[in-house]
């Protein structure tokens, strides 16, 4: 039996990617294609899959990867709040 109040709390991230339609912003080339490369418990382990995603298609200018805070998105009342200016 793990005890909670010692574990760390889990803070989920997606990486996924794929073709965009151009440079210039976040459209998806073909949803069908998407490469959803999984889903980690620390924003450490998903950078390194994202950057690994990323260098295997380094050679295609318009393939783009993203690392996703699920957690934020599941307890949005949790997330940083950003100054505005």
């Amino acid at each position: 039996m793990s005890d909670k109040s010692t574990a760390p709390k889990q803070l989920l991230h997606l990486v996924f990617g794929g073709e965009l339609t151009s440079l210039d912003g976040v459209e998806f080339r073909d949803l069908k294609d998407l490469d959803i490369v999984g889903i980690y418990p620390s924003y450490a382990e998903a950078h390194a899959a994202w950057k690994a995603a990323a260098q295997r298609t380094v050679d295609n200018a318009m393939m783009r990867y993203f690392v996703v805070h699920i957690h934020r998105l599941l307890e949005p009342d949790d997330a940083p709040t950003k100054a505005l200016s």
